[in-house]
């Protein structure tokens, strides 16, 4: 990377903790083989320790991506259809709704996080209650006609994962992709677990309130089990920038299955100026460059990984904080003029 590059990221960067309010943002870009990493602000408001390239995160919707490459793997081997309807693999599925529609958000099922008050009603979140709550709500439109973002849809691949493979889901993401590729800071939860295991940093949320005054809550430990297959994994940026280097440098997918995963749909009330494939998605970015990979976010913690549509450059930003009480609008904002400045 040139050095007037770096410097403008590590600009925006400081930026978003001084005037934007973050307590602390990290950044890795992967060219190559070549490495850099940039942070601002502190890992913990207590100690002021910063944040470093160790550090684990949640990373929320992220998590989608690896469920749907090894949902996609499992097609490889004949295990099932993208094109199998749900119920073949769930009886007591939504008809009509096939796998595909369930990884590019066109089954039209209701998202149960839409639902706080019945999450906030149960003291555990296994994946058939929030099924249950989903299918407590009409569909929004009928399988195939329209796209909406809804975490019930990943919910049921996880589900299917686990009913082809015969395991947990947890442990066809460590044998399949984590354990292969190194990466040593990647999981995902199982059952209840608030803990984030390792080095990490702590996350930091005002729940979804926008007054530059409202209290700041330390969300780190947390169950993770309302979110499992749709947000619930953890991974360093490393670990991210690794990962969507093999899935977009097509080492984990025939090329069948690569080409559908960036068959793309336009969104709404998603990301700005994204669209979505099979747990992938692109962002047009103001310079007119098109990026590849995913967004997350869950309390305190927003992560963005994309990179050029081959995997050979990679940038992936996490801020442990998900509000701004500056100019940007949220860290979406800040995150878009990060990826801007880097490929431009």
């Amino acid at each position: 990377m040139k050095n007037d590059t770096t410097t403008a990221i590590q600009s925006l960067l400081d930026r978003s903790v001084a005037q934007a309010g973050l307590p602390g943002i990290l950044l890795e870009i992967r060219d190559g083989d070549r490495e850099w990493f940039g942070t601002a602000g502190v890992a913990d408001a207590t100690t002021g320790r910063r944040r470093t390239p160790q550090d684990r995160f949640r990373i929320g919707s992220i998590t989608k991506t690896f469920v749907a490459t090894v949902l996609l793997q499992l097609a490889a081997e004949g295990r099932l259809d993208p094109d199998d309807p749900v119920d073949r693999w769930l009886p007591d599925a939504v008809p009509e709704v096939t796998v595909r529609m369930l990884l590019n958000h066109t089954s039209g099922i209701y998202s149960y996080t839409d639902d706080p008050s019945a999450l906030n009603g149960q003291e555990s979140h296994p994946p058939d209650s929030l099924v249950r709550i989903a299918n407590s709500h009409p569909a929004a439109f009928a399988p195939g006609s329209g796209w909406a973002y809804s975490n019930t849809n990943y919910i049921l691949a996880g589900q299917i994962v686990e009913r082809t493979a015969g395991r947990a889901l947890a442990d066809e993401i460590a044998e399949r992709i984590t354990r292969p590729l190194g990466l040593t800071g990647t999981y995902l939860p199982r059952g209840s677990d608030p803990a984030i295991h390792g080095p990490h940093s702590r996350h930091y949320a005002k729940l979804f309130r926008t007054d530059p005054a409202a209290p700041v809550h330390d969300a780190t430990e947390l169950d993770p089990s309302m979110f499992w297959a749709a947000g619930g994994m953890i991974s360093t940026a490393a670990d991210l920038n690794r990962f969507f280097g093999a899935l977009l440098g097509a080492r984990l997918l025939p090329p069948d299955l690569q080409q559908a995963m960036v068959d793309t749909r336009a969104t709404r009330g998603w990301l700005p100026h994204a669209a979505y494939g099979l747990g992938l998605s692109s962002l047009a970015l103001p310079s007119g460059t098109t990026v590849w990979g995913m967004g997350g976010a869950l309390f305190g913690s927003w992560t963005y990984s994309y990179g050029t549509r081959d995997g050979a450059q990679l940038l992936t930003v996490n801020s442990n904080g998900d509000w701004t009480d500056g100019g940007w609008d949220d860290p979406i904002g800040i995150f878009t003029e990060l990826l801007d400045a880097w490929v431009s």
